[in-house]
């Protein structure tokens, strides 16, 4: 590869941003780069909504960065190489985001450290990276660099991967025979945490489809940094993202039918409120009509290959697909993965959960395998009493915002992954919908999922909802497992807390905020729309009345949560307060639905992920518990609700 464009530097200024695009030289590397270049960024969710080629999204690739970039300013300005600060790629999982730099001309991206989806997304859309800093000055002197110099820099298995010309044809070898397992399949007698032994269970360990026997599975020990090929659970896709897995699955095999069906599903979930009455037409105008063509590609893949489908008016309930992934289809012990990188919701049943891009799910449902670089494992031991104000919400915001994790102190090579195991007894204070929050949100920390050790809260849920508690399956961590490092937490240390605008990393005691005024109030999503989370809210809120302008609205995660919030007289609380109730679904916190800021306002919502314009416009969001959410609608400021 030799320069023969521009080098794109990401600073934290948005000026010496603009000056390059406007002609201007590349600033030195010594600049202050951004930090967490987030996949929203480089393509924001309404162009995701326009389709999956490059072609399409190129011009879209970082609109509106920093305010700065136009758009189709990067292709128009002639960039071949991309430079970023310290977690770059932080957020969604859409492998979009790769085909935008591709799209837009990109060949290199450079950063500090990337995130893990993306860094993978990478490997398997043949885009070219690296941390060394020292290849973009080898360029701009006009060396001619080998990409294949980047490529053996990387594990085995994602050399491989390259020398076969992708993931998908590295299938293909895989179901004819042709490949081995490249680990030592064979190592036994050391202990091992819950992640390992989750790992280690599902690991393949010989054999294919071309044999007789097929495939066998389960190795007596991993380690960190291990890559091996798991047996995946349960898979599942979203509108945004399914039209370009069977597109890709297609053209990659043909018309064959899915590996085990009966463990898929897909769901209409991101662009089901679009068209609400309180959503701005501009926003309607400009991605209902192309949602719904993503849409009826996901029913179409579904009728033609017999896989089940959520949604309004089908057969099977509708809700966020997390939420639904828990309360329907996760099991302990199981490795689940979806299009989404909300997934490690699911690790609250002691499963590995986590999210994936297009190519590695396009991967799995072909094979029914996904691979698995083995992560470091942080043990966080929670002990204290939560008062009956602190929520999970408060707990893991204070967490990932540490600078252990924002700043990745456990990272030691540009391929390493974390993993957060949570114990200890304050694990019983809470239960499964309030728990999830956190192992959701590990992903907001730069993590690759989080995973509950046994606990009551499982074992009950799973009673309540299953019918029995899966105690043969549930994992344990041996005695004398290593970690990367132990947490131990004591509740009555841990403030309510909020993110700031910009990153859910940037963690702020509430009592240092209380002077932000708040005009949009969202409770919602898989973070803030379980029946915990409506109850919380509704204590809050009970004999109050929303602030004067204020805006409330409120969207149960599933049908199931909005049956019971209905049945306890929730949602007429909240409609008796004149909140926007809407049906069950996601949307909200990526601006496809109820809650799209308008100008001037400053929102307050239970959502996850708070980047600049995630939620469909302009404005400052604060990331919130759905107690401190209430509280604020009434005092019209980010409150804490024992004031009230």
């Amino acid at each position: 590869m030799k320069l023969e464009g521009r080098v794109l530097v990401l600073t934290e200024d948005a000026e010496t941003i603009g000056a390059q695009l406007a002609g201007g030289d590349a600033p030195s590397l010594e600049e202050p780069l951004h930090y967490g270049v987030n996949t929203d960024a480089m393509i924001s969710g309404q162009a995701c909504t326009l389709g999956y080629t490059g072609e399409i999204l190129g011009p879209y690739f970082l609109e509106n960065f920093k305010e700065t970039v136009a758009k189709d300013g990067v292709r128009a300005g002639g960039f071949q190489v991309v430079v970023g600060g310290d977690a770059y790629g932080s957020g969604s999982s859409r492998e979009v985001a790769v085909v935008a730099h591709q799209g837009a001309g990109i060949e290199l991206v450079v950063a500090r450290s990337f995130q893990r989806i993306f860094q993978e997304n990478m490997v398997y859309g043949g885009m070219p990276f690296t941390t060394d800093f020292g290849v973009v000055e080898r360029l701009q002197a006009g060396e001619d660099v080998d990409v294949a110099e980047l490529t053996d820099a990387l594990p085995e298995f994602f050399q491989q991967v390259a020398r076969v010309g992708g993931l998908l044809p590295y299938a293909t070898a895989w179901l004819n025979g042709e490949k081995s397992p490249w680990y030592d399949v064979d190592r036994t007698g050391m202990t091992m945490n819950v992640v390992e032994k989750l790992i280690a269970a599902k690991a393949w360990v010989g054999g294919s489809p071309a044999d007789k026997a097929g495939p066998s599975f389960g190795m007596g020990l991993v380690r960190p940094g291990d890559q091996v090929l798991c047996r995946a659970g349960f898979r599942g896709m979203h509108e945004y993202t399914a039209g370009m897995c069977m597109a890709l699955y297609e053209e990659a095999f043909g018309k064959v039918q899915v590996h085990e069906p009966e463990q898929v599903a897909c769901f209409e979930d991101h662009f089901v409120l679009i068209d609400s009455d309180s959503v701005p037409d501009k926003v309607k105008s400009a991605r209902l009509m192309p949602a719904k063509r993503l849409a009826a590609e996901m029913v179409s893949a579904c009728e033609e290959h017999g896989l089940r489908l959520h949604g309004p008016g089908r057969d099977l309930q509708e809700g966020v697909c997390h939420r639904i992934v828990v309360e329907e289809y996760g099991r302990p012990g199981d490795i689940i993965v979806l299009t989404d990188s909300h997934t490690p919701t699911s690790g609250v049943l002691n499963a590995f959960a986590f999210g994936v891009g297009s190519t590695a799910m396009t991967f799995a449902l072909r094979t029914g395998l996904i691979p698995v670089t083995v992560p470091k494992v942080v043990r966080v031991v929670v002990s204290g009493d939560p008062q009956g104000v602190l929520s999970p919400k408060d707990l893991v915001l204070h967490l990932i915002g540490d600078p252990y994790f924002r700043e990745e102190h456990w990272r030691t090579g540009p391929t390493d992954t974390c993993v957060i195991q949570l114990g200890g007894p304050a694990l019983d204070h809470w239960n499964v919908d309030e728990l999830s929050v956190i192992t959701n949100m590990t992903v907001e920390g730069g993590l690759m999922t989080g995973v509950v050790e046994p606990c009551k809260a499982i074992t009950d849920f799973l009673r309540e909802k299953r019918g029995h508690d899966y105690a043969d399956q549930l994992v344990y961590p041996d005695d004398g497992a290593s970690y990367e490092r132990v947490i131990e937490i004591d509740l009555a240390e841990v403030p309510l807390t909020v993110a700031t605008p910009g990153d859910s990393r940037n963690r702020l005691p509430l009592a240092e905020a209380s002077d932000v005024a708040i005009h949009n109030v969202v409770i919602a999503s898989c973070t803030g729309g379980s029946l915990a989370d409506l109850r919380a809210a509704a204590d809050v809120l009970r004999g109050h009345s929303l602030h004067e302008g204020v805006r409330l609205t409120v969207t149960p995660s599933s049908m199931m949560v909005a049956h019971a919030a209905q049945k306890e007289g929730l949602l007429d609380l909240f409609r008796g307060l004149g909140a926007d109730v809407t049906p069950a679904g996601c949307g909200s916190c990526i601006g496809n639905g109820p809650g799209v800021p308008r100008p001037g306002e400053t929102t307050a919502s239970t959502t996850n992920r708070n980047f600049d314009r995630r939620m469909g416009a302009p404005g400052p969001v604060f990331l919130v518990s759905p107690a401190v959410a209430a509280a604020s609608a009434v005092a019209g400021k980010l409150e804490d609700p024992r004031s009230l």
